[in-house]
């Protein structure tokens, strides 16, 4: 046998890793500049959903590709989103809340994909709520698909508001005004019902079920309504009458299983929460769709996928999100993450229209809206927060109060 030396056998071994380098370099070219896909079969997503990392292992079995998920913090993900757009270094595949649609679009985030709609079976505007719809559009280009959903419900105790002569719960705001008021009639520590006191979106949904909207061109203006003073007036008599506790007081499942706050508003998850926290009520609460006044229209909250701009792999970004948005995944999602589906074929399956409680947050999903599309729009929310705090703790004159929200809102809409 011949011996090779020292010098050979590390000339072999260079040639054979730039043989590997040269034919990587001809597949990766090949690859992006044929498909789309970008350099390679890995694909970087950023969620603030914890759930996805191991939900996403069908389809990289079923694509042969590489699903890299970053789970970002809620509190850490709108600093981060910044910090990426600023840079140009953004992920492929990014989950973006309905509320901050508007600030991102206009900064440039997002891929319009408005000219890739009709190449996938699931990205149609028609598979999806209306309301869901609202939020994935800006300055008339598609720059999101919608994943999942969300809305408000009135959570409530089925036999304690039987005693006050509503078993199934108020239909609308006169009767949620007078069972209330019986409810609290029951004494002291007794109370009606657990109103959010920091969510910036329930005061405006409040004012839509009055009939006031908002349109985007009137700016301040908007708040000239009698309707949105009919909803601050509404938000202010649960708390002047004590039909709601201004302090703390005890966790929401604990007041619930109680009795002493019978009635919550919130979102689907607290469905398990209390199956979970005080199964001892079984059988002794439901939900219902939200009171009436003009509409009985609730929030349509939830959050879409989108493409980064200067991603090079929107192929494979779009096939991801078309997956994400299929029937039978927005099932399976749902049942790993009590998330509601936004594709509205989803709710014909078994899992989800079988069950009472989860249909009716499909039927509420009919009567939606979403927050307006402009980037000020949170901003003029926490500041509604803080004028109601001064309303229902302070007792701050509601007209002086309308007028100071007023004005701050043109500063903001003006910056």
């Amino acid at each position: 046998m011949v011996k090779r030396s020292k010098w050979s056998k590390w000339a072999a071994a260079l040639l054979a890793v730039s043989l590997v380098a040269m034919l990587g370099a001809c597949s990766s070219g090949d690859e992006a500049g044929g498909d789309g896909k970008g350099s390679d079969k890995t694909l970087e997503v950023w969620t603030m959903s914890g759930a996805l990392d191991d939900f996403v292992t069908e389809f990289e079995n079923e694509e042969g590709v590489t699903v890299k998920v970053q789970t970002i913090p809620w509190a850490n993900a709108h600093d981060k989103l910044l910090t990426a757009v600023a840079s140009g270094k953004g992920p492929d595949v990014l989950q973006i809340g309905t509320t901050w649609v508007a600030e991102f679009a206009e900064a440039g985030t997002f891929l319009d994909l408005t000219e890739y709609l009709d190449d996938y079976e699931n990205l149609g505007s028609d598979n999806f709520y209306e309301g869901a719809i609202g939020t994935t559009t800006f300055e008339d280009k598609t720059i999101a698909i919608p994943w999942y959903v969300d809305t408000r419900l009135v959570f409530y105790r089925t036999d304690i508001l039987g005693e006050v002569g509503y078993p199934e719960g108020p239909e609308t705001w006169d009767d949620m005004i007078d069972a209330s008021r019986k409810l609290a009639a029951r004494g002291d520590g007794q109370y009606a019902i657990d109103m959010p006191k920091s969510d910036p979106q329930f005061p405006f949904m409040l004012a839509w079920q009055q009939g006031w909207d908002y349109e985007v061109g009137e700016g301040s203006a908007n708040f000239d309504s009698p309707a949105f003073k009919e909803a601050v007036e509404l938000h202010h008599l649960f708390y002047d009458e004590k039909l709601s506790q201004m302090e703390k007081g005890k966790e929401f499942f604990q007041s619930f299983a109680d009795g002493s706050k019978p009635m919550f508003f919130s979102g689907p998850w607290d469905i398990g929460t209390i199956k979970d926290r005080a199964p001892e009520i079984e059988g002794k609460w439901d939900v219902h769709e939200m009171p009436k006044a003009e509409n009985n229209k609730s929030m349509m909250g939830g959050a879409h996928f989108s493409v980064f701009h200067n991603s090079d792999k929107k192929d494979l970004a779009l096939d991801f999100i078309n997956w994400m948005a299929d029937p039978e995944t927005q099932v399976k999602w749902y049942e790993t993450n009590s998330e509601l589906p936004a594709n509205m074929a989803a709710w014909e399956n078994p899992a989800l229209s079988d069950d009472p409680m989860v249909s009716t947050f499909g039927e509420q999903l009919e009567s939606t809206q979403p927050l307006p599309l402009i980037p000020e729009f949170e901003r003029l929310g926490q500041e509604m927060i803080t004028q109601l705090e001064e309303i229902n703790r302070g007792g701050k004159d509601i007209d002086k109060a309308i007028a100071d929200y007023k004005k701050e809102a043109a500063k903001v809409l003006s910056e």
